[in-house]
């Protein structure tokens, strides 16, 4: 990047994190390993399997979550870590479910221990876990009584945003928690096919970050994982219903954004919004490995992209097409604990890989648009009486959903609610089609460059935490993961802003608000 002016952006590559170790033992377990110094004596191990809720068939709804409940919190190894001051926990999405264990490097009062073998110990155990019947049982009441927990207001009002988002696909229709009806009766069985399926080597994903010595680290994964082996796992499942598994667990990926853009994305197929030339930001996407519900033939509705049985039964808007040839699906929910108004508008974009520098200012030109437009809209909520209460644009890419989603929402008065949307809409088409002025341009560019070097400037004292969840993100989208705290993230940033246009930003800004 020495030559700041004359550069091929899109033969650039990004610089990765010098300080990242990745392998794949013989069996296929694969891991990923960043060495990280805040906080000092302390690490993080997260094991990610890559089946989630929306791998479930119709009478699996739910198995996911009581999976991961039978496998790590009735774990005898994980109970080992008690009063060590570790800290253990599993969650299940759309597209995962992961184990973690954060851990002190040394055994309290004992410097000459480590507490590396115990957490991976744990997370070992998940892959072999037997699903007693009094452990199935004690997970079962606790999943239930989750259910009832969550079964809050704003957990039925994003259930309500997704299930409308994602209409066309089966994130609609395979929530994590899933159906009371079915987790009540299970077997021992039910959950150790589930297990034996997707908890296999080849399957999995170990992330450790922390203050580790990799060496070392890399011995004791090999030592607790090496010997995992999925034709073993899957002797437990007859014959027929190995193969039986297997092929539908396979039927469900095939032809989604999990087959053919990254395994960590739930199996979805989306209706993409696209521009004219069929290609996203300019052409910079191919589009033609991208699964689009469009080129998918439903065998079975597999991919669940039939019409729901209650539909006619739903307060449902009729189909309305843009002039861009875009169709809008809205839906309404009432409820009587909705004290305000809410519009929530979407839609879902191909998430584009951050793997060069011409990428690098694609994604930078999107924030320049998306501040200068946040900020015209918090201009509008000012005042002594604003037409909303609250109003946010954004596009951000989503694992879990497979897809970048841009979105608008905002809240409201009941009674001024025409008024919040015509403001707000007018304010985005105004952006669209005139763009940015000079001066928010320069001001918004500043900004970033501001926020790497800050990022820099806090060196290596970025918590192992945050820095997971950046490394998780960033593998899971194939964006090249750049270490914040060197000085190539802060000269990769400054080299794509100095090269970057007005009109790049307005193009980005047009494409983001159509």
């Amino acid at each position: 990047y020495h030559n700041r002016e004359n550069i091929d952006l899109g033969a650039s590559l990004l610089p990765v994190h010098p300080g990242i170790v990745s392998g794949e033992l013989d069996n296929g377990f694969s891991y990923i390993i960043l060495p990280n110094k805040a906080p000092a004596g302390r690490f993080e191990a997260h094991l990610q399997v890559f089946s989630g809720s929306a791998d479930e068939l119709e009478h699996q709804q739910g198995i996911a979550h009581l999976t991961e409940h039978v496998a790590y919190m009735g774990s005898r190894k994980r109970e080992r870590l008690f009063g060590t001051g570790s800290q253990t926990n599993a969650y299940t999405d759309f597209h995962h479910t992961v184990f973690y264990a954060a851990c002190p490097v040394n055994a309290p009062g004992a410097t000459n221990v480590s507490m590396m073998p115990y957490a991976l110990d744990a997370l070992s155990e998940v892959m072999e876990a037997k699903s007693e019947n009094s452990r199935l049982e004690k997970e079962r009441q606790a999943v239930l009584s989750e259910m009832t927990m969550v079964n809050t207001i704003e957990y039925r009002v994003e259930c309500q945003i997704l299930a409308t988002l994602h209409r066309e696909n089966r994130l609609a229709k395979r929530f994590p928690i899933g159906k009371e009806v079915l987790i009540k009766n299970w077997k021992q069985r039910d959950v150790l096919t589930w297990h034996r399926t997707h908890y296999r080597p080849d399957n999995v994903l170990l992330y450790i970050v922390g203050d580790v010595d990799v060496n070392d680290t890399i011995k004791v994964i090999t030592e607790k994982f090496g010997h995992l082996d999925s034709a073993k796992s899957g002797k437990y499942l007859l014959n027929d219903a190995q193969d039986d598994a297997y092929d539908l667990a396979e039927a469900i990926s095939e032809n989604t954004v999990k087959a053919t853009q990254s395994w960590h994305f739930p199996p979805a197929v989306h209706n993409f919004y696209l521009d004219e030339n069929d290609h996203q930001t300019g052409g910079h996407i191919n589009t033609d490995d991208v699964a689009n519900i469009d080129d998918v033939s439903v065998g079975g509705d597999v991919q669940l992209q039939g019409p729901w049985p209650l539909d006619e039964k739903v307060n449902k808007l009729s189909e309305h097409t843009t002039i861009n040839g875009s169709k809008v699906r809205a839906h309404i929910f009432k409820h009587e604990l909705l004290q305000n108004f809410s519009l929530h508008l979407f839609a879902k974009r191909i998430i584009e890989p951050v793997t060069t520098l011409g990428a690098l200012k694609r994604s930078l030109a999107r924030r320049v648009a998306l501040a200068a437009l946040q900020i015209r809209l918090n201009v509008n909520s000012r005042g002594a009486d604003p037409a909303f209460t609250f109003v946010e644009f954004n596009q951000l890419d989503s694992p879990r959903e497979g897809c970048a989603v841009c979105s608008l929402d905002l809240t409201s008065e009941p009674h001024r609610w025409k008024e919040a949307i015509i403001k707000c809409t007018s304010e985005i088409h105004r952006l669209g089609k005139f763009g940015l002025t000079n001066s928010e341009f320069d001001r918004y560019k500043e900004a970033i460059l501001a926020d790497a070097a800050q990022l820099a400037a806090q060196g290596d004292t970025l918590a192992h935490g945050d820095v997971l969840n950046f490394l998780m993100e960033g593998v899971a989208c194939g964006h090249t993961v750049m270490d914040a705290s060197d000085s190539g993230n802060l000269i990769a940033t400054e080299v794509a802003l100095a090269n970057m246009t007005l009109a790049e930003v307005n193009e980005q800004a047009a494409y983001l608000c159509k």
